[in-house]
């Protein structure tokens, strides 16, 4: 993308990331897309080879016309989790399915594959800054960086961030999401040096997901994140009520609704539970973070 693409203003519209939701209602097996937009398998057509990115992609028609970006590899149970806990807590996301298996005429059959939806109604814009957005200083961004290192995202750069304009009725929504959250649920790298900070880090690895920290400590009224890699001064910046907004709402989520998240990427029985219980335990660390403050003092 060159320097003039990236400076092309986005249109008028109300600037989204984050809306208040009912999280006991959602659905985290069927995910944003609910089950009108599950993937019609009786018919595939391919229509190209997707060249953006690390990972495997092929542009696919399904039998009911709808298209999608068929992600092939390792990250494909991982984004389809992640993307739905995210949304249940009322992030704007991208509508995603994993499909067990698929075969995409000419290319071969494949396990575990994430479909990415492309709808009609829905226009890709340009890519968001973590450092630059309309959303820096808020609850909702603050508690999406959190997020992040919730879930072991070591791919934290801009060029996985993208603006959805999005129409609805006579309004236009301009919505702030992470495109790509594939890297996550596996552990982050080893330190913090820009040359070496990618050995040991990993990607949908459920037995080291749970092995990984979300708190390293509490100093004052700062969060001190167990984040190592990209960017991490992002995550300075911290506090104490940031931490407790966020561990509101994922204390909402049933141990149902965590299963169905893990379910729905095709996880099976024993790594479902792993996962489960190492998002519990993370949550968990979120909440004791305004008690851990007072017994610092």
């Amino acid at each position: 993308m060159n320097q003039q693409a990236q400076q092309k203003p986005l249109p008028k519209g109300k600037a989204i990331m984050w809306e208040r939701v009912n999280i006991r209602e959602k659905d985290l097996f069927y995910g944003p897309g609910g089950k009108k937009m599950l993937p019609d398998l009786s018919k595939i057509t391919f229509i190209k080879e997707e060249k953006r990115g690390h990972n495997k992609k092929y542009r696919i028609e399904d039998g009911s016309g709808r298209i999608w970006v068929a992600k092939l590899g390792r990250e494909a149970q991982s984004e389809t989790a992640a993307v739905r806990l995210l949304w249940a807590l009322g992030y704007k996301t991208e509508i995603n399915y994993l499909v067990p298996t698929i075969t995409i005429p000419g290319k071969g059959t494949f396990k575990n594959v994430r479909l990415e939806a492309r709808p009609d109604d829905v226009e890709r814009l340009e890519e968001w800054k973590w450092k630059n957005n309309p959303f820096i200083g808020t609850k909702e961004f603050q508690g999406l960086k959190i997020m992040q290192v919730f879930m072991t995202n070591w791919d934290i750069v801009d060029v996985q961030n993208k603006v959805l304009q999005v129409e609805d009725g006579n309004d236009t929504e301009l919505q702030y999401i992470i495109s790509d959250l594939g890297a996550t649920f596996g552990k982050l790298g080893n330190n913090n040096l820009p040359i070496i900070y990618r050995f040991g880090r990993k990607t949908n690895k459920p037995g080291a997901y749970a092995k990984t920290k979300l708190v390293r400590k509490v100093k004052s009224d700062r969060v001190v994140l167990s984040y190592k890699g990209k960017n991490r001064g992002l995550f300075k910046d911290i506090t104490v009520e940031d931490a407790v907004w966020l561990s509101r709402l994922l204390l909402q989520l049933s141990d149902k609704q965590i299963r169905d998240a893990f379910r729905a990427a095709n996880y099976s029985s024993s790594e479902i539970e792993t996962l489960t219980k190492a998002v519990k335990t993370k949550i968990a660390e979120l909440s004791r973070v305004r008690s851990e403050r007072f017994a610092m003092k």
